[in-house]
C-alpha cells in the first residue's frame, strides 16, 4: 500500500490518525453495525448473546480492533492488525492477480506477493523505510481474510460450547466458552464493517489518486468525513432507524466447500468496491455536505452501507451458530473424565507417541 501526496493544509489530518487507512466508521457506526447484526438472528438462536449485558459487550467490542491500533509506537501490533482493515482490491493486478484467483490462505497470498516483488522490483514503487516500521507497505490489505479467519474461530467456539454443554462441562466451562463467543462476534463485526465502507476496499482510501478524468476530490481528510465527520455534522446514525432494512438472517458459504465462505467474502468486498466511484460523485454533487439541500441522498447512501455490513455480519453469525460441528476431541475427553472421574487436562491433544521419560 502506498502513501499518498496530500497537500500541506491536510498533513494535520493524517498525523491525529497515524496511519496510512484512517479507521472505517466511527465508533458509533461500528456500534450500529453490530447492532443491525444482532437484530437480523432468529428468536432461536442463542440466548446468551441476547441479554442486555450481552448485547451492550457485543455493540462495544465492534471498536476493539480500532482501540489496538490506538498504540503507535508498538510494530508488531500494528504489523499483524493494520492490515486486517483494508484491502486495496485495485492492487491485485500488480501482482497478476484478480479476485477470482487470489490464495484464500492468508500466508499463500503472501508468498504470491513476496514472489512478484521479487521477480519484477522495477515493477513496483520503491517503499521509504522510515514509513514502513510495521512492514506492512509491501501489503494489498488482508480484509476478506480477517473476516474468514474470524468466522471460523466462532464456528470453532460454537462447537466447544455445545460440547461443554452435552457432555458434562462445568458452569464454569460453559460460562467461558460463552463468553468467548460474545467476544469473537464483537471483533468480527469490526472487519465486517470495515468491508462495507468503499474506502477501506481501493486504492483511493484518502481522496482520489492517479488519473481523475473526473475531477473526484484529492482531499485527504475525505475519508475522516465518511467515516465520521457526515454523520457528526448531520445528527448522528442510529441503530433503531435502520433496522427496519434488516431481514432475517440466511446461510454464508458452503461448509462442505472450504473456499466457498472466502470467495463470498471476496465479492461483498467487490460490491463495496462498486461503490469507490459513486461515493466519490456524491461528494462532487456536493450531496455530502450538511446544508445542501441533497444532503439526504448522501445520508441515505451511507446508511444503506452500514445496513450492508449489518446483514452481512448477521448472516455469517447465524452460519458459524448453524454450521458448527462436533468438536470430537473435546467429545472424547469429557467422556473420559465423566467415565472416569478423573482429571483430564481438555486442552492438550494425548501426547500419541511422544517419548516417553
Amino acid at each position: 500500500m502506498k502513501i499518498k501526496i496530500i497537500s500541506g493544509a491536510l498533513l494535520s489530518v493524517l498525523v491525529a490518525g497515524a496511519t496510512p487507512h484512517a479507521r472505517a466508521w466511527d465508533y458509533e457506526g461500528h456500534r450500529v453495525v453490530n447492532q443491525l447484526a444482532l437484530a437480523a438472528l432468529p428468536t432461536n438462536f442463542p440466548a446468551f448473546t441476547k441479554t442486555p449485558r450481552a448485547r451492550e459487550r457485543i455493540a462495544f467490542l465492534a471498536g476493539e480492533p480500532d482501540r489496538w491500533r490506538n498504540i503507535t509506537d508498538d510494530p508488531s501490533l500494528s504489523h499483524c492488525n493494520g492490515p486486517d482493515h483494508y484491502f486495496d482490491l485495485e492492487e491485485l493486478a500488480q501482482y497478476g492477480l484478480t479476485t477470482e484467483t487470489v490464495p484464500p490462505l492468508r500466508y499463500d497470498l503472501v508468498a504470491r506477493l513476496a514472489l512478484a516483488r521479487a521477480a519484477h522490483p522495477k515493477a513496483f514503487a520503491a517503499i521509504d523505510p522510515a514509513k514502513n516500521r510495521d512492514h506492512t507497505r509491501e501489503l494489498v490489505g488482508f480484509a476478506p481474510w480477517a473476516i474468514t479467519e474470524y468466522y471460523g474461530k466462532l464456528r470453532s467456539a460454537f462447537s466447544y460450547l455445545k460440547a461443554y454443554q452435552d457432555y458434562g462441562g462445568t458452569p464454569a466451562e460453559i460460562a467461558n466458552a460463552q463468553a468467548n463467543i460474545i467476544y469473537l462476534m464483537g471483533v468480527m463485526g469490526h472487519f465486517v464493517g470495515d468491508g462495507a465502507q468503499p474506502l477501506h476496499v481501493t486504492i483511493h482510501h484518502h481522496g482520489w489518486v492517479g488519473d481523475n478524468p473526473m475531477g473526484y476530490t484529492t482531499n485527504a481528510g475525505f475519508h475522516g468525513w465518511i467515516d465520521s465527520g457526515f454523520f457528526k455534522k448531520t445528527g448522528g446514525v442510529k441503530a433503531a432507524a435502520l433496522v427496519k432494512n434488516i431481514r432475517p438472517a440466511t446461510i454464508v458459504g458452503d461448509p462442505l466447500k472450504p473456499e466457498d465462505l472466502f470467495r463470498k467474502m471476496m465479492a461483498y468486498l467487490g460490491q463495496t468496491h462498486q461503490q469507490v466511484k459513486p461515493i466519490y460523485q456524491l461528494e462532487k454533487e456536493r450531496k455530502l455536505t450538511p446544508d445542501n439541500e441533497r444532503v439526504s441522498d448522501g445520508r441515505a447512501f451511507l446508511e444503506g452501507q452500514l445496513v450492508r455490513g449489518g446483514q452481512m455480519l448477521g448472516d455469517l453469525w447465524f452460519s458459524a451458530w448453524q454450521q458448527a460441528t462436533e468438536d470430537k476431541y473435546l467429545i472424547r475427553q469429557l467422556t473420559n473424565r465423566t467415565t472416569t472421574g478423573g482429571e483430564t487436562d481438555l486442552n492438550v491433544p494425548d501426547s500419541g507417541n511422544w517419548p516417553q521419560e
